[in-house]
């Protein structure tokens, strides 16, 4: 059977963006921790001010499959101006842009984890198509329809636009389960009892089920009361017939009122009670909050500067109530006003936010540290409870690690220390950085027995002798230094020697620190040619860079 693979392709896809994993350095003037420790209170939650990009590098070498939920709020390319993004970026570089940072959100996510992303309809369709690139479609899970207005917009030229999409991806859907949900008393309120059965309240559910073996097709059997049931056509019997025989001694099933209508399970209200129920795909604002109910949350910690869009902590309760559990790692790297955080937090769950501008400071600060010392009353805090306690770290981007010299050489920039140059060159190869109180030549390592020492000294074939014979035969050490004399980088069996700053030039870029979704931040494209009917060239358009396409790409053909 031939099966086409559908990819999302649009104009400068093929260019990638190389971003450095710059290391970060905490400003413990806006870190914030609370006085005591209540239990299992998570103090080392972190806030990142920065570009996301960047910031999300900076995050993979350490948490590569260990977040357990990513949900973010991109910019919506709608074309209008908001205050902290400039969300109107031609369609393609947007694809390009959001591209980037989902393929190392996935690298981020954890096994079982899952990915949730907030996006309306001007993108919905072709992110989903991207996502299912990066994620794979098979694991697709749902698209929620969220209510985010409750009102209607009478001067709307076509459609009173009311609801936003919540695409959700699982790392690997075999392995991710959606938790179920606690029974509202709305749902409670349907069960009753008109037979006054021992085991309380109940509803009628069908013995039918849409699916089943195909013996199930000739199924009969006989109640206690001389009924004779068969599955209605198309069709297939849900019980077994020693279930349905147990059922019915236990006066279980519900033949109507005046016991002529088609047999049902009664099924008890008590046998559901700890179990939940699967989350819905609709969910409605009276559930879940909407934008005005995320507004009036903002203005109790800035009452100046209000969000256009922010979401409520009904909705991030919602999704961490579906996606985690206590002590998991939850991640968003848009973090606008910081409602993640904030609903995490209270949740009892580890953090991490990224957030860019002076926002980070005027908006998520205030509110993380009222979070932290119990004085939020808002949001959620009365639902689950919170009372304050944990903390947080305060956290900016390093500058790039290189830089050039006035000859236009790239060199290690001023701003790098001993300590933040040892850092920086383990993400680069992959290390932990964790220096050793008693070697030296211990910046980090990457397994047992495999180190890396970075030094900014010229090494002499006796120094690297002598770092040798320490190091001995059963480990094996990488040195990063600025030069080596009178050896070459194998002399020593243990020891592999590579200078700095020409082992990493080609990594990464360098000195960029603005990859944001911002027209004046974007790469440009070269323009394109492409025959004229008459043999001539006509150049592409600035306006063709947003006309994605889908195409077939190459038939496979399964046996």
């Amino acid at each position: 059977m031939a099966t086409n693979r559908l990819q999302l392709d649009w104009l400068g896809k093929a260019r990638r963006e190389r971003p450095e994993p710059r290391i970060l350095i905490e400003d413990e003037r806006l870190s914030h921790h609370a006085p005591i420790r209540r239990g299992a209170d998570a103090f080392h939650n972190t806030l990142i001010r920065g570009d996301n990009l960047l910031a999300l590098k900076a995050l993979e070498s350490s948490y590569a499959g260990e977040v357990s939920c990513i949900f973010i709020d991109p910019p919506y390319n709608t074309g209008s101006a908001f205050a902290h993004y400039d969300d109107g970026v031609e369609h393609s570089l947007w694809l390009s842009l959001v591209r980037e940072r989902v393929e190392v959100l996935h690298r981020l996510l954890a096994e079982g984890g899952s990915f949730w992303v907030s996006i309306d309809d001007n993108e919905a369709h072709y992110l989903k198509v991207l996502c299912d690139e990066i994620f794979g479609r098979r694991n697709f899970v749902a698209n929620v329809v969220w209510q985010k207005k409750y009102t209607v917009a009478n001067d709307a030229k076509y459609f009173s636009d009311n609801h936003d999409h919540i695409l959700v991806y699982a790392k690997n859907k075999e392995s991710w389960r959606p938790n179920r949900l606690a029974r509202s008393d709305e749902m409670n309120a349907r069960y009753s009892n008109p037979d006054d059965h021992p085991k309380g309240v109940w509803k009628a559910t069908p013995l039918h089920a849409k699916s089943g073996s195909a013996k199930g097709k000739e199924f009969s059997f006989i109640f206690k009361n001389g009924r004779r049931w068969t599955p209605p056509p198309g069709t297939f019997p849900r019980f077994s017939e020693d279930t349905l025989r147990r059922m019915d001694e236990a006066n279980e099933i519900w033949f109507g009122r005046d016991g002529s209508s088609a047999p049902s399970r009664k099924t008890f209200l008590a046998d559901l009670a700890n179990e939940g129920t699967p989350p819905l795909t609709v969910w409605l604002s009276a559930d879940v909050g909407h934008n005005h109910e995320a507004k009036t949350e903002v203005k109790a910690f800035n009452s100046d500067d209000v969000f256009s869009t922010p979401k409520p902590e009904r909705l991030l309760r919602r999704i961490l109530d579906i996606a985690t559990r206590p002590g998991d790692l939850v991640l968003d790297s848009f973090a606008g006003s910081g409602t993640t955080g904030a609903v995490a937090h209270k949740m009892g769950r580890r953090w991490i936010m990224v957030e860019l501008g002076d926002h980070c400071e005027t908006h998520i600060v205030p509110r993380l540290k009222k979070v932290v010392d119990g004085d939020d009353p808002g949001g959620v805090t009365e639902a689950v409870g919170w009372k304050g306690g944990g903390g947080y770290r305060y956290f900016k981007l390093a500058p790039s690690l290189l830089e050039k010299d006035q000859f236009g050489q790239w060199v290690i920039s001023k701003a790098y220390n001993a300590e933040m140059l040892a850092e920086a060159m383990c993400k680069h190869f992959g290390f932990t950085y964790a220096p050793s109180d008693e070697h030296y030549w211990m910046h980090g390592s990457s397994s047992e027995t495999d180190f890396i020492y970075v030094t900014t000294n010229s090494l002499t074939h006796d120094q690297l002798r002598a770092i040798s014979d320490e190091v001995g035969a059963d480990r094996t050490l990488l040195i990063c230094c600025k030069a080596f004399q009178g050896a070459s980088s194998d002399s020593f069996d243990n020891l592999t020697i590579r200078k700095i700053p020409g082992a990493i030039l080609d990594r990464c870029e360098w000195g960029k620190d603005d990859y944001s979704l911002k027209i004046e931040a974007l790469p440009l494209i070269e323009d394109e040619s492409e025959p004229e009917a008459d043999g001539g060239r006509r150049r592409k358009s600035a306006t063709s860079l947003n006309q994605p396409t889908l195409f077939d790409g190459d038939d496979e053909v399964e046996p």
